[in-house]
């Protein structure tokens, strides 16, 4: 009698984990912020289509746009600890608890687009990646999202002295601060859903951001200059939680990082196009565009942020030094 009850507690115990298995993985949640349409949102969802395929339905992901499961900050806390197990998100809001994250946020930091690429699908990813998963992160993708220049409302930015002065509205980062602050620009740190009215009403002269998001908030109408230091270039992350990754068998995690590689070239690609459509609406609106002929000037006028920055980290020399000697 206490065998015969024992194999039905062990068959009991094994089809409960069996049925735990199966829920979790229909039930898993993918956040991302973008809304139907956007390069990032189509990407994912091929990510997770990709998936559900590769895996014959045993990994099932919900996708949940449009930041309906909180902000970034929030849902990058959730992804570490396992309550949402995918998300597509900036490494700018990773600084704060990812060092090796925050590196990117260095103004001028990568060369290029193509250079990013090169380097985040190369050592510098993998390094990244590193600090991330010391803190619950799985990065399986890293996606583009352009280049930041400058905007405004007053002049073209040719040298870092036609900063002097301006008041620009940037993200909630130090670095971004010290960054103007370095050309003797007034930094503003505001929230984006802001910036239009401000730039309307003289609060700020200007702002910088990548093209798609300068044409579609329509800052254009209010800042007709559009100068294309591209002094930013922040690659974003399709990643899960370790946790969910980690519960994974060895057969299901290389599926999981082909279709994230799968989906960052889509991306990558949706995105090129998308700016090159941006582009294309500013400059028919009458937008001012200019390029930076020599970068050089701008990138001197970087070394207190660089220095601030080693300072404070000096851990973080080798990833710095390995980025600007091109990886």
């Amino acid at each position: 009698m206490y065998h015969k009850f024992s194999s039905l507690l062990v068959g009991a115990v094994a089809a409960a984990a069996l049925v735990g298995t199966a829920a979790i993985a229909d039930n898993w949640r993918g956040w991302n912020i973008h809304v139907d349409g956007y390069p990032n949102t189509v990407a994912m969802d091929k990510f997770a289509e990709l998936l559900e395929e590769k895996t014959g339905g045993e990994i099932s992901l919900q996708m949940f746009h449009g930041g309906t499961l909180g902000s970034q900050p929030d849902a990058i806390e959730q992804l570490r600890l396992g309550v949402i197990d995918f998300g597509e998100f900036s490494l700018g809001p990773f600084g704060t608890s990812v060092p090796e994250a925050n590196v990117v946020s260095l103004p001028f930091i990568f060369p290029s687009i193509p250079a990013m690429y090169e380097m985040m699908d190369g050592d510098v990813g993998e390094a990244i990646s590193e600090g991330m998963r010391a803190r619950g992160v799985e990065p399986l993708g890293w996606y583009d999202a352009g280049a930041r220049s400058f905007y405004n409302s007053v002049r073209p930015i040719n040298t870092p002295a036609d900063v002097e002065g301006l008041k620009i509205r940037v993200m909630s980062n130090d670095l971004f601060v010290q960054m103007v602050e370095s050309m003797d620009g007034n930094a503003t740190p505001m929230a984006f859903a802001e910036v239009y009215q401000s730039i309307q009403t003289g609060v700020v002269d200007g702002a910088e951001n990548n093209p798609p998001s300068y044409e579609s908030t329509s800052h254009y109408e209010v800042a007709s200059f559009y100068s294309l230091t591209e002094h930013l270039i922040i690659p974003e992350c399709l990643c899960m939680s370790k946790i969910t990754f980690d519960g994974l068998t060895e057969e299901q995690q290389t599926i999981l990082k082909e279709a994230g590689a799968n989906s960052a070239t889509l991306q990558r690609e949706l995105w090129q196009a998308r700016e090159a459509a941006s582009m294309e609406i500013v400059e028919a609106g009458g937008t001012v565009v200019n390029t930076i002929a020599d970068k050089g000037p701008f990138q001197d006028a970087m070394a207190p942020v660089y220095d601030g920055f080693l300072e404070a980290n000096p851990d973080l020399t080798d990833l710095v030094n390995l980025i600007r000697s091109g990886g």
